[in-house]
Formats: C-alpha cells, sequence, structure tokens
C-alpha cells in the first residue's frame, strides 16, 4: 500500500511538472539555494533534510563519468547530521539522490519516461561537469540506504552507492 501511495504521489508530481512551463533536468540550472525552515522538514525513511547548524561532519564525494561514485559506501551514525559535498569530476550531468533502493528505483523509471523532469529536493543535488553542490540530511532512522544519479542511463549504468546508519 505504502508504493502504492509513493507512485502515485510520483505520478501526480510528474504529470503537474509536466504541465507547468517550466522543465529542466538538462544542462540548465537546477535548483536554487535551499534555506532551512525546521516547520517545512519532513520525515522520510532514510531521514530529514538536516539543520545546516548541526552538522557534525562533512562528507566528500565525487562523481564521475564511468558512473560510479567515490566513495561507493559511507557510513554514519543514527541521528548524525552530515554535509555531503558531492564533486562532478566528469564531463556530464550527474546527480546524487539520497532514498530508499525502492523509491530511487521507482524514481528512475520515472525519470526515463519524463527525462526533462523538473525536481530540487532536500535530499538531491544535480551537479554540473566541474562544479560541486551539497547535500545536508540528518540520518534518523538506523538501516541501509542509499545514493545514485537518476540521470537516464546512469542508474541502469550502476551509479549507485550505499549509506550505512548505525
Amino acid at each position: 500500500m505504502k508504493s502504492n501511495i509513493i507512485r502515485s504521489v510520483l505520478s501526480a508530481t510528474a504529470l503537474g511538472v509536466l504541465s507547468s512551463s517550466a522543465m529542466a533536468h538538462g544542462d540548465e540550472e537546477h535548483a536554487k539555494p535551499r534555506t532551512f525552515d525546521a516547520s517545512k522538514v519532513e520525515a522520510t525513511a532514510f531521514g530529514q533534510e538536516g539543520n545546516p547548524k548541526k552538522v557534525s561532519r562533512v562528507i566528500h564525494v565525487g562523481m564521475s563519468d564511468h558512473m560510479r561514485f567515490s566513495p561507493a559506501t559511507i557510513s554514519v551514525k543514527r541521528g548524525e547530521t552530515v554535509k555531503l559535498v558531492v564533486r562532478n569530476d566528469g564531463q556530464i550531468l550527474h546527480e546524487m539522490v539520497l532514498g530508499t533502493k525502492e523509491a530511487l528505483k521507482e524514481h528512475a523509471e520515472l525519470m526515463k519516461k519524463f527525462p526533462e523532469m523538473e525536481h530540487a529536493d532536500s535530499n538531491m543535488a544535480h551537479v554540473k561537469p566541474g562544479k560541486a553542490g551539497e547535500i545536508i540530511w540528518q540520518f534518523t532512522k538506523a538501516g541501509e540506504f542509499e545514493f545514485a544519479c537518476l540521470q537516464p542511463g546512469h542508474f541502469e549504468a550502476g551509479m549507485v552507492g550505499k549509506v550505512l546508519v548505525k
């Protein structure tokens, strides 16, 4: 039932985005800098947007045109707020999206159908070649989660990593 709700929300979001005149997922600027607002933070199965004032650690992650993240696995403590600095060392647009394995798979399928879909959530960073982006995230639940590049074809090529929350 939960996956049906997620699927419905993703479908509704995609339709809403597609009906708007502002669609971008290619080389255009993807998201405006986020301003943290504690009243708008939404809990997810893999954590929530983190308060920049409570960052306890910075983790650097590289992305390459070999469709890999480096490191491919990161470990954090439950409750920890980290800043993920995501660097694109390649020549094409890449992104890092945090989520559960199932949610990332569903989102990747949606991206295949709607490659120009615009989205800018707190759990993702879209990074042009030679640039860096960041995600500030609080990992509130223990478990194994993932991050992936959901640009069409990248996820399928294996551009996926793991987050181990202990």
